[in-house]
């Protein structure tokens, strides 16, 4: 087993807590979960809306997973996160799939949760597969 390699994205979504943008070991890359923060304003209003939230937390996923060269093809699981489960899912799921075509939909577990850091309605966190005999 390699060792892991902790990889912050410059320009990517400013960190809320203590994490890496994401970790890579043997070619797996684990994406923390991320708000729905723009990162060239990070303090700025988070945009109005579970649709607004979600395409916002998918770009910036995408920031991250093409800072490590990689984008949406190679990821192989989402976890995502909902304060308003029964108000959002419905709304969610419409905007959501639209970042993967029908055949290639990652694994996926949606959970409805009390809150979220920075007031989200959203975090979506990710794990990515680098394809054979690609290096970080």
């Amino acid at each position: 087993m390699s060792d892991p390699l902790f990889h912050m994205i410059a320009g990517g979504p400013r960190p809320v807590a203590p994490f890496s943008h994401a970790v890579e070991a043997d070619g797996w890359v684990f994406l923390t979960g991320q708000m729905p923060t723009d990162p060239a304003v990070p303090d700025a209003a988070l945009p109005d809306g579970i649709e607004a939230q979600t395409r916002r937390v998918m770009e910036n996923l995408r920031l991250i997973l093409a800072g490590v060269g990689l984008d949406l093809s190679h990821v192989i699981q989402c976890r995502c996160f909902l304060t308003e489960f029964e108000r959002d899912y419905a709304a969610f799921n419409e905007t959501y799939q639209g970042y993967f075509p029908p055949d290639r939909r990652p694994a996926r577990t949606t959970v409805g949760v009390t809150a979220l850091a920075v007031g989200a309605l959203v975090e979506i966190d990710m794990i990515a597969r680098r394809p054979m005999g690609e290096g970080a």
